[in-house]
């Protein structure tokens, strides 16, 4: 059975056998998902469909013992990210803490990126550079949004 995009595999939903874009992503990503303040700040759905492409990316590593340690960090890592952006935006945007909240989720990032490297002989170059680029592309927001609420709060 599919639903856009998605189908059921092993009683799992799982992107349809081509990767979605970002952009097929977003629509089928609920309303109630995109209705959150912090899916308007561009690092949060990012981070979202990063995750996402992580669980597929997890269920084969975990077909191997040695990706299923990697599997372990490399989705708990990826799913971090998105958590504390939310986190932060609980906290208040602009706030102490929600600059604390986006520096752990930029380590998140970069541990991510990290993960993927070391997973790189299970799932090949080509998915590892697309990973580790879109996670670039978090890390970059992620940075912008630290220093354009740090100079605000020194003002």
């Amino acid at each position: 059975m599919e639903d856009g995009g998605w189908r059921m595999e092993n009683r799992e939903w799982r992107m349809e056998d081509r990767e979605m874009t970002f952009e097929e992503w977003v629509a089928t990503v609920p309303e109630r998902v995109k209705a959150e303040a912090c899916w308007r700040f561009e690092a949060y759905p990012k981070a979202l469909y990063v995750y996402e492409l992580a669980w597929d990316d997890c269920t084969d590593l975990m077909r191997d013992e040695r990706g299923r340690a990697v599997a372990r960090q490399l989705i708990r890592s990826v799913g971090s990210i998105s958590a504390n952006i939310e986190e932060g935006h609980g906290s208040g945007v602009g706030s102490k803490e929600y600059l604390y909240f986006l520096r752990i989720a930029e380590g998140s990032a970069r541990e991510s990126k990290g993960w993927y490297f070391r997973a790189r002989r299970l799932l090949g170059p080509a998915v590892v550079e697309a990973r580790q680029a879109l996670l670039d592309e978090v890390l970059a927001l992620l940075v912008t949004e630290k220093r354009c609420h740090q100079s605000h709060r020194r003002s």
